[in-house]
């Protein structure tokens, strides 16, 4: 193994750590938060704030999650530093957080309809990589 790719993994390493303290931190704050609305009754599954607040601090969890597997991948060496597969489904997860804690309401049409757009584009360049790696596969084992 070369200077830098010990360098990277090490790195990895530590990046792997910080995430894994966040994520423990959050899922925490998480936990306590939801056991706080059932003891003070808050928590009413049909009232679409708290629905926003509890999914949303699920999918930041999700979020943090993904990007940790993405970084345990480059300590296994099965990938490459930047995995832009993983980028986009970080995207896509981040976008789909975004539209679950979104009013709405407040929010401009033009906006919302440049997320949609956005949320389609990359579910479509995120199906087309898997695509493409489905067939770079079928090809090696053929």
């Amino acid at each position: 193994m070369t200077f830098y790719e010990r360098f990277e993994e090490v790195i990895a390493l530590l990046l792997s750590l910080v995430i894994s303290v966040v994520v423990v931190i959050a899922l925490w704050r998480l936990m306590s938060e939801v056991f706080n609305m059932l003891v003070l009754g808050a928590l009413d599954p049909l009232d679409h704030r708290v629905f926003q607040s509890v999914f949303g601090m699920i999918m930041t969890l999700l979020i943090a999650m993904e990007f940790k597997y993405s970084i345990l991948k480059v300590l296994e060496r099965r990938e490459h530093i930047i995995q832009v597969k993983t980028v986009i489904l970080i995207a896509l997860l981040a976008l789909a957080r975004k539209f679950i804690i979104l009013d709405v309401k407040s929010m401009e049409a033009g906006k919302l309809a440049a997320l949609g757009f956005a949320l389609l584009v990359l579910g479509l360049v995120y199906w087309l990589l898997r695509e493409r790696d489905d067939r770079l596969r079928e090809q090696k084992s053929a």
